[in-house]
């Protein structure tokens, strides 16, 4: 296929993009920057490029109330959800614009959600807004709507700072940097300079079958870092019947302070009580291996499960998920340690 045959075929493509809120879209106020009905559209009237040659068609989709991400919530997850199912067959991709601060959250989210994903859903945003001179903005849009376009992708995935990312094995990893997302444990799906660079072999492939979409019903998810001199018995009271999950984040591979031997009666307590008890490592790399260490073994001895290499956004997706399946505990605990989405191992 020559080059001007290849530009056709992306200009016949459809993308959605939805815009749920986020730096990328918000304008200067009184109060600092925020999100404004209508004034996305109005910075992307402003793009020339996103009518060059060579750009695909899109619309644009605009969630009302726009939200600052850090007031996401799983209703926010089903709305997006929901967004894509109802608009499937009429797209050839999706871009979700979504402020940073929880955007690794809802990329985990979304990819338990949408099973069987045929289509690229490339999550995306900045670190400065549109409207301000130096925006990283222009780039992570115009390249994502690219990358939903090119019909290589069939997952969620996080596009930031020239790299895309697994959107289930993404974390941001800086509060002020123009690359403000890391994938720890897997590599880039695909590395972007004067061409977008595709790692193939760590794309998936097009499923069979036709999508499904699982919605996100409420749970009570706590997570507990552990640090040097804790005391358990202030995280007593919330171990109890009401409790679906409880993530701990742990040292190294998976370690706790045993210096009192509290934990581990309070991790049996929350277990005998219904609720499942993950492991997740405080390390941004590696996995967690339960019983390679004295202090990780009274944990599996108390019916811990391992969350393996998964980063804490997916863990507490992952258990929002698998809760709304209605699930026993005991299968949730399996599937906890059984790769779905990509999200661990490999």
């Amino acid at each position: 296929m020559t080059e001007a045959e290849q530009m056709q075929r992306i200009e016949d493509k459809k993308i959605c993009l939805i815009y749920t809120g986020g730096t990328i879209g918000m304008s200067r106020t009184d109060s600092g920057y925020a999100p404004i009905a209508g004034h996305f559209q109005h910075e992307l009237d402003r793009i020339d490029d996103l009518r060059a040659d060579g750009m695909p068609k899109y619309e644009l989709v605009e969630f009302s109330p726009l939200l600052d991400s850090s007031n996401i919530t799983y209703v926010q997850w089903n709305i997006i959800a929901e967004s894509i199912a109802s608009r499937y067959d009429d797209f050839d991709g999706f871009v979700v614009l979504h402020g940073t601060d929880t955007m690794a959250y809802s990329t985990s989210a979304l990819s338990f959600m949408l099973e069987n994903l045929g289509k690229p859903v490339i999550f995306t945003g900045s670190q400065i807004p549109l409207c301000e001179l130096r925006s990283d903005g222009k780039d992570n849009l115009i390249t994502s709507i690219l990358i939903a376009a090119s019909g290589k992708v069939n997952e969620v995935a996080l596009y930031f700072g020239h790299k895309l990312l697994r959107g289930n094995r993404s974390m941001k990893a800086s509060a002020d940097g123009l690359i403000a997302f890391s994938s720890p444990n897997y590599p880039p799906l695909a590395e972007v300079g004067i061409d977008i660079n595709y790692n193939e072999p760590r794309l998936k492939q097009k499923p069979r079958g036709d999508l499904l979409v699982q919605s996100i019903k409420p749970a009570k998810v706590g997570v507990i870092k552990l640090f040097p001199g804790i005391q358990f018995e202030l995280f007593a009271p919330i171990v109890t019947r009401g409790l679906d999950a409880l993530v701990l984040e742990t040292f190294g591979t998976g370690n706790i302070p045993n210096y009192d031997e509290a934990l581990p009666p309070l991790i049996t307590r929350a277990i005998t009580n219904g609720t499942t008890v993950v492991v997740c490592t405080q390390c941004s790399q590696g996995t967690v291996r339960l019983g390679a260490y004295e202090t990780s073994s009274e944990l599996a001895k108390a019916g811990a499960v391992s969350g393996s290499n998964m980063t804490t956004e997916a863990t507490v997706a992952k258990l929002y998920y698998l809760f709304s399946l209605g699930l026993e505990h005991s299968e949730i605990s399996r599937l906890i340690e059984t790769d779905l989405r990509g999200e661990l191992n490999q």
